[in-house]
């Protein structure tokens, strides 16, 4: 489960913590992945600035799936440019921070990109059936026009005529199924992306093992999508 928090043009995603778990939590979850000081911003909920730290985050009635304006201290957004420069520093200076960012990539992947992709298969494989089921049919009624000597050609022929049409949701299962590649490729860099303190020893051992399983279940998706295209045919 994780939250939204639009940061100007950004869109980050965040483990959603505990509901006892106070204000402050969440707001070093967020400044150890912006790079901002915690007391530079203001964060804000249904048209309320959350002041108390102290306070549980239910009291604020954040829940899974809350949207966050984060707001810069001198209450203006960030620019595009700072924007860019925050996004290109912005490797987590924390173990909590490393996890709230894994936690977000896979928790985005889970909400768009997998039931995309069930819905994907599911057309793949409805048109494999609707595909096949013309040339049953045909084969069927072939020995039924053989009696007959000028009109089986007619029929064939229009059929024949005919056979190029279907192309084109087949085109369109190309393309859908290329944009999901590309998106499943891209969530596995980001994860690969993910800075991580100590990686050649001990350091941020439970960092690195949600990593693996991310990646692992992010790769999964990804050659579930590849099979189901493969066995297509």
């Amino acid at each position: 489960m994780s939250i939204l928090v639009k940061w100007g043009r950004e869109r980050l995603h965040f483990a959603l913590p505990p509901p006892d778990a106070k204000l402050a939590v969440l707001r070093k979850q967020i400044a150890d992945y912006t790079q901002l000081p915690p007391d530079a911003f203001k964060l804000v909920h249904a048209g309320a600035v959350m002041k108390d730290d102290n306070a549980p985050i239910s009291a604020y009635n954040i829940t899974p799936s809350s949207t966050i304006q984060l707001i810069g201290g001198d209450t203006s957004a960030p620019t595009p440019s700072s924007s860019a420069a925050a996004r290109g520093k912005a490797e987590p200076r924390t173990e909590e921070g490393a996890l709230a960012q894994i936690r977000g990539e896979l928790d985005a992947v889970r909400r768009t990109l997998v039931p995309d992709v069930d819905g994907f298969i599911a057309a793949l494989s409805a048109s494999s059936t609707s595909s096949a089921t013309p040339s049953s049919s045909s084969a069927s009624s072939a020995p039924a026009s053989t009696p007959s000597r000028g009109k089986p050609k007619a029929k064939s022929g229009s059929k024949a005529q005919q056979q190029p049409a279907p192309s084109t949701p087949n085109e369109a299962l190309v393309r859908e199924h290329a944009r999901l590649s590309e998106l499943l490729l891209q969530a596995l860099l980001r994860l690969d992306a993910v800075g991580l303190a100590g990686t050649g020893g001990d350091g941020w051992g439970e960092a690195r093992a949600e990593r693996k399983g991310a990646v692992r279940e992010v790769q999964s998706v990804l050659d579930k999508l590849d099979g189901a295209w493969r066995a297509r045919s």
